[in-house]
């Protein structure tokens, strides 16, 4: 396969659209780094749609409907906290190695991780190993995010840079449609009888993504700017080779500096907040849905006359249809949100996009958990809530590459994104809690718990005086 030289430079017009003087290897570069992360998001998001049947589904029977209820409510946040914390560590580890050993090299390993792990989890027998399943999937699902935007960052023109890397992180909500499409049809086949439970035939989708890997990586160039940096880290004296590798990858370094120091704990602080609002509230609207539709689907079996098994595939089937919908709303209010991140802060730069983004997402999150009551309530507030949230992760891919030098970068990134997220595994388990615990004695639990953690946005706001303000500046080196 051919492509152009991958560093041919963008023309200078600022009038010009992002995209004018891009090379085939720019697009191809993007293409496969957005394949990747869009996967690696599809995978997210299957787990959300099958968490709470396959909880269910594992968990011994028990005698009292309201505490086993409760119970798969806790449960649902503990796994979600684990895969949360395999998916820090997972980050951190393959966000060093993405500085020492390549970009493109590190992206394959991490896409073969997630891509086994999810597999594996339809041959789940307990929760527990099911949580160990969703544990080991998350290594290779944290350390995907942070090579593949730096790889982008550094492969692209500096003004095309914002714009490839919002449409990046724009196109994994094409991830969680797909993932949201995949729950909806095996719903229907579910409910229909033709298959068993919907759930398990979800994670064994999840192995497609090792196609990818095999397939197209191989054709992937480290970056130039890596290149050289790693060349340095080999040539010299001795001792000063030696200072040199010490610092390609080197949290030392990244803590030393007072920089570097600086960017990584405010960018870890905006990242807290963004994952619990997405993944300890946003995503188990999912239950949410579950929860309140429930009921009048039970009734709709007996009314057919269903009983047993015949009525419990009914009102899964169903179910999980209503949750796929939900997803895909959500994710296609995200894709634009995520995009119109790139298009505010062209305009009005970093800091006050997310100071707009945090408010919207606070706001959107709070009504939506209370207000949602029919059927068609899911149709607008849920695409509003999925606009407003992943608003701030359209950020993240921008924002974050553009705090660390080349050598620091991957490593860098990762510490923000994946230490953010080890925090912010707390958020499952805290909405868990509330749930099934606090507000137990509440109709709806939930939507108090939900809204309770709405003011975890606020930390966001008060980390965003610290931030560096990056728009219109090269990258750092």
């Amino acid at each position: 396969m051919h492509f152009d030289a991958p560093n041919a430079p963008a023309p200078e017009d600022g009038r010009a659209p992002w995209y004018r003087g891009l090379t085939s290897y720019h697009w191809f570069v993007l293409v496969v780094a957005a394949l990747g992360w869009m996967f690696d998001t599809m995978d997210q998001q299957l787990f959300n749609l099958a968490r709470k049947p396959a909880i269910e589904a594992l968990l011994p029977p028990s005698t009292n409907p309201a505490d086993r209820a409760g119970r798969v409510a806790e449960l649902g946040g503990d796994a979600t906290s684990i895969f949360l914390i395999g998916w820090a560590i997972g980050g951190l580890i393959f966000g060093i190695l993405g500085d020492r050993i390549g970009r493109v090299k590190t992206m394959i390993v991490t896409i073969l991780v997630y891509s086994a792990f999810t597999g594996l989890s339809a041959l789940s027998r307990g929760v527990w190993d099911f949580a160990l399943y969703r544990f080991l999937t998350g290594l290779g699902v944290g350390g995907e995010f942070a090579v593949g935007v730096a790889l982008v960052a550094e492969v692209m023109p500096d003004r095309a840079r914002p714009f490839a890397l919002g449409w990046l992180q724009a196109l994994s909500a094409i991830g969680n449609v797909t993932a949201a499409l995949v729950s909806i049809v095996l719903g229907r086949l579910e409910e229909s009888g033709s298959i068993g439970s919907a759930w398990r035939a979800m994670f064994l989708v999840g192995v497609a993504p090792a196609l990818l890997a095999l397939l197209v990586f191989r054709r992937l160039k480290e970056p130039e700017k890596w290149t050289k940096a790693a060349t340095r880290a080999e040539a010299g004296a001795a001792a000063a080779t030696t200072a040199e590798v010490r610092k390609l990858g080197s949290v030392r370094e990244l803590f030393g500096d007072p920089r570097w120091r600086r960017n990584a704990l405010v960018g870890m602080s905006l990242a807290f907040a963004g994952v619990v609002g997405l993944w300890g509230i946003g995503f188990f609207s999912f239950d949410l849905v579950r929860t309140i539709f429930k009921p009048g689907f039970v009734a709709q079996a007996k009314e057919l006359g269903l009983e047993g098994a015949a009525a419990d595939k009914f009102v899964d089937g169903r179910l999980t249809y209503l949750s796929g919908l939900t997803s895909l709303l959500q994710n296609i209010g995200g894709f634009f949100g995520i995009y119109a991140f790139s298009r505010i802060t062209h305009l009005v730069g970093r800091r006050p996009a997310f100071a707009v983004s945090f408010l919207l997402a606070m706001g959107a999150t709070a009504f939506t958990f209370w207000s949602l009551r029919s059927q068609s309530d899911i149709y607008w507030m849920i695409p509003l809530m999925g606009f407003c949230q992943l608003t701030l992760f359209g950020g993240y891919a921008i924002y974050l590459p553009e705090l660390f030098p080349t050598r620091l970068r991957s490593t860098g990134t990762s510490f923000c994104y994946n230490v953010g997220r080890l925090v912010a595994a707390t958020g499952p388990l805290t909405l868990g809690l509330l749930t099934s615990r606090v507000f137990r004695g509440y109709p709806e639990p939930m939507r108090y718990a939900g809204i309770a953690m709405c003011s975890v946005f606020l930390l966001g706001l008060l980390a965003l005086p610290f931030a560096p303000e990056t728009k219109g500046q090269p990258l750092p080196e």
